[in-house]
């Protein structure tokens, strides 16, 4: 087997095996894929970054050491998942599928909503050690299918409930199990029994090393129709607030569904999303005090705006389309058994034919 790279024939699922057709001439398309995978570490080795970005946004950054700013050092309780979607951190950013430079400065993940859950999904749920009953642990059905060597391709599975996510049942239930039963898991709840949810693939690919090919292509398993919010998402590291930096930098609309994205450190970007976004949103990456302390923001836009805007339809993005952090919003009524797809790219170069060629690249 050539090291990174995976030949998946069945993904597990709730209601049984989803078969993945074999592609035709998988063992030459695999050679051809070693010898170019070479050609990009070789590249690598010579100075050429493919290896500068990748999947190096952390899956959780909430209840974690690194934001722990308690005075008895509690991490699990000093930031909890409920405020993580209005805090903003300092030392790394989380989120699902997430691709980022090294040291997660420019990142993206992708967000959903199903049309029924209190919140935005823009990051793993779980519990922390003290909720549950054999210690912390993501509550959530997640695989990672594939990567080369230097993220040149990578694909990531999500499976997503149609219906509202247990979040208060799944912390309920274990809080009550001793350290000798069982878990209580997402699969428990049955709410993929009857097959009603979205398998969620997103695929990543580079044409260069700056140049990235993002693709999230969502498959509605149930019987009835149901509507999927997919949200791209870009953002910046909040590095400023802290004095780190003293350059703040910025992501703003130029026109259609192309966004100029400026970092003072990693330089300029332009951000692509394809037809099927039909608003773009805009806030700051920057804590949302007002909820979580009481007190005045430093932002009239801040990094729970975009949740609150969908959930609630709360007039608290920005207007004047530009911020720190941004969203594409794709609304896809899915049909039983039917699927969507969302395309984006990001590149330092000005595309006049973005998606042209797109699943070839």
């Amino acid at each position: 087997m050539i090291p990174g790279l995976s030949v998946f024939k069945f993904v597990h699922v709730g209601g049984g095996m989803l078969n993945v057709p074999k592609p035709a001439s998988r063992n030459s398309q695999l050679v051809t894929m070693s010898i170019t995978e070479k050609a990009r570490l070789d590249d690598d080795r010579a100075g050429i970054p493919w290896k500068n970005w990748g999947p190096y946004l952390s899956e959780r950054q909430w209840a974690t050491v690194r934001e722990d700013y308690s005075e008895h050092g509690n991490a699990w309780e000093a930031l909890v998942h409920d405020q993580a979607r209005s805090k903003a951190y300092r030392w790394g950013e989380d989120g699902i599928g997430g691709f980022s430079n090294e040291d997660q400065r420019i990142c993206f993940a992708w967000a959903f909503w199903n049309g029924r859950d209190p919140i935005l999904k823009e990051r793993l749920f779980g519990l922390t050690g003290n909720e549950g009953n054999h210690g912390e642990d993501v509550k959530e059905l997640y695989y990672y299918l594939d990567s080369t060597p230097t993220h040149s391709y990578m694909k990531m599975l999500y499976k997503y409930p149609a219906q509202e996510f247990p979040y208060a049942q799944l912390v309920e239930e274990n809080s009550q199990r001793s350290r000798t039963e069982r878990e209580y898991e997402l699969l428990d709840t049955g709410l993929f029994d009857e097959d009603d949810y979205f398998d969620l693939f997103m695929e990543y690919a580079k044409k260069d090393p700056y140049d990235f090919l993002f693709k999230c292509t969502a498959h509605y398993r149930g019987d009835e129709a149901q509507d999927l919010y997919i949200l791209p998402t870009l953002w910046f590291r909040n590095t400023w607030s802290s004095g780190r930096d003293v350059s703040k930098p910025k992501v703003s609309w130029v026109k259609d569904n192309t966004l100029l994205v400026q970092h003072h450190v990693l330089g300029d970007f332009h951000l692509y999303f394809d037809g099927t976004i039909s608003e773009l949103l805009f806030c700051d990456n920057e804590t949302n005090r007002k909820r979580l302390y009481g007190i005045a923001n430093a932002s009239k836009y801040p990094k729970d705006a975009i949740n609150d805007y969908v959930i609630h339809g709360a007039p608290d993005t920005n207007p004047k389309l530009t911020g720190t952090k941004a969203s594409g919003v794709a609304l896809h009524r899915l049909s039983p058994k039917r699927s969507a797809e969302v395309r984006v790219r990001m590149t330092k170069e000005i595309l006049e034919h973005t998606f042209a060629q797109y699943d070839q690249i």
